[in-house]
């Protein structure tokens, strides 16, 4: 793991073994052409003659990231998958600006580059993704109104009350 083709090769001859390349995987620590991965364990023993397969890094993954502002977070879903992105966290705040249940901001940004770093996480199938985290509207706050007590007061004193009140009798 971590070295080159040629470094491989010259360790493996040397022990009666060759190389055999098997892919490429996306790697954040490993610089690209090395290897990431092998198919057996360094210090396992092996028959002479054996292939050792091996994975070359591609480096890390970059992501694009969409625009979702403006969505809801279902119309938004198979876009976020199909970009090999998850939602990693959703943060709701109320918006007098923005209708509920749509997509305020997000993080990362659709102009900025995601690299595969540690806060990416293996999917079902092996594969890496990264989080994205959303801030989605509530919606306004509900204002609520509750009547004020006019029982017992004067009319003079309802009238006043109403009026600083700005409500119509």
């Amino acid at each position: 793991k971590g070295k080159t083709l040629v470094e491989a090769n010259t360790l493996l001859t040397k022990k009666g073994l060759y190389l055999k390349v098997e892919g490429e995987d996306f790697d954040p620590l490993i610089v690209p052409g090395r290897i990431v991965r092998q198919d057996v364990p360094a210090g396992n023993k092996v028959k002479e003659q054996r292939g050792i397969k091996v994975f070359l890094s591609k480096g890390p993954k970059v992501w694009s990231i969409p625009e979702l502002t403006g969505q809801t977070i279902e119309e938004a879903e198979p876009v976020i998958a199909k970009s090999g992105l998850r939602i990693e966290k959703i943060i709701r705040l109320h918006s007098d600006s923005v209708e509920k249940d749509k997509i305020i901001a997000q993080r990362p940004n659709p102009d900025e580059v995601a690299w595969g770093t540690s806060s990416q996480k293996s999917d079902e199938n092996g594969g890496r993704q990264y989080g994205l985290s959303l801030i989605v509207s509530s919606g306004p706050y509900q204002v609520i109104y509750s009547c004020p007590e006019f029982f017992g007061r004067s009319r003079e004193e309802a009238l006043a009350l109403a009026e600083r009140l700005r409500l119509n009798i």
